[in-house]
């Protein structure tokens, strides 16, 4: 079995200050930022002093054009998304899948099942469902995490969704996402994923997956800052989702600060907020970018095609 990565280690080493005085493994917490990321970061951080607009405006030369519209690109190129307003930015992989699971459009007798050592990131905002009369049903983990074989056990033709971790957060069991993928496809079951542990780390592809929604705070595999992740949500499943909670760059009118529309926008851009944290989406577009650099071609199938996102309120 070949170990030697395909990039230059010791160049990797040089972005990261912390490896002159230390081993660091702790990313399954919080990894340390690639210098590229932190360093535009400060820039960002800059603009807001000197130049705020600049963050906003397409025409700018910041380097990111539509910020926004970018963000979206790399995180749709990286998972191999279909169309880049399938991503939104979020603040946290507990916020994507809290968003989503108070879209769909539930009914008393609905039925999750997952693993019972998922972290509560992805417990909580399924299990708060049992108030809407959905029942949480724990699979025991089968060799530390979920499996066909453990999560069938549980699935009868009530069952809505299976929630998986790509990586379990304790065991380190990955997922074999395809298979449990084409398993939720062939019976019509929503399939869901938090992906923390894993973006960035190994290949994503939610399309050969059969992934229909993917949350991932960034923070961890993907090496950029806290407080800054993205939710994706299949296009044709976003437009079934009705958002419980509603900003106004969520809307088809997003523009029309005074038509008070609600009708959503397409894919995941409905579940956009207000002005979202523009340093935190400038330091994880360059973390995504940093591991593009590495030469990880099996993260990157290439960009999808770019459409307009809004402007901040």
């Amino acid at each position: 079995m070949i170990t030697t990565p395909a990039y230059s280690l010791a160049a990797a080493r040089a972005a990261f200050p912390i490896a002159e005085r230390l081993t660091y493994l702790n990313h399954a917490s919080i990894s340390p930022m690639p210098l590229p990321a932190m360093q535009a970061m400060q820039r960002a951080t800059g603009w807001l002093a000197d130049d705020p607009m600049a963050l906003f405006m397409p025409g700018s030369d910041t380097g990111y054009g539509d910020l926004f519209a970018t963000f979206s690109q790399e995180m749709a190129a990286l998972i191999h998304a279909a169309h880049p307003h399938e991503v939104v930015g979020i603040q946290s992989t507990s916020s994507g899948l809290n968003a989503v699971a108070q879209a769909i459009d539930w009914r008393p007798g609905d039925n999750i099942v997952l693993a019972d050592v998922e972290f509560p990131s992805n417990v909580y905002p399924w299990m708060v469902l049992e108030r809407r009369g959905v029942e949480c049903r724990l699979a025991p983990a089968d060799g530390g995490g979920a499996t066909v074989e453990a999560l069938d056990a549980l699935v009868d033709e009530s069952t809505r969704l299976i929630a998986v971790s790509a990586v379990q957060f304790f065991t380190g069991h990955r997922a074999d996402l395809a298979v449990i993928g084409a398993y939720c496809h062939a019976r019509g079951i929503l399939f869901a994923v938090d992906a923390i542990q894993a973006a960035g780390h190994m290949p994503v592809d939610v399309q050969a997956m059969h992934i229909d929604i993917l949350a991932s705070g960034g923070q961890k595999s993907l090496m950029g800052p806290p407080g800054q992740g993205f939710l994706y949500v299949r296009e044709a499943v976003a437009e079934r989702m009705t958002p419980g909670t509603v900003g106004p760059n969520a809307t088809d009118g997003w523009k029309h600060w005074l038509k008070y529309d609600l009708t959503p926008r397409e894919g995941a851009l409905r579940f956009m907020m207000g002005t979202p944290s523009v340093t935190g989406m400038v330091g994880l577009i360059e973390s995504v970018r940093f591991l593009r650099g590495l030469g990880l071609a099996t993260l990157t199938p290439g960009p999808a095609t770019c459409r307009k996102s809004p402007s901040p309120s």
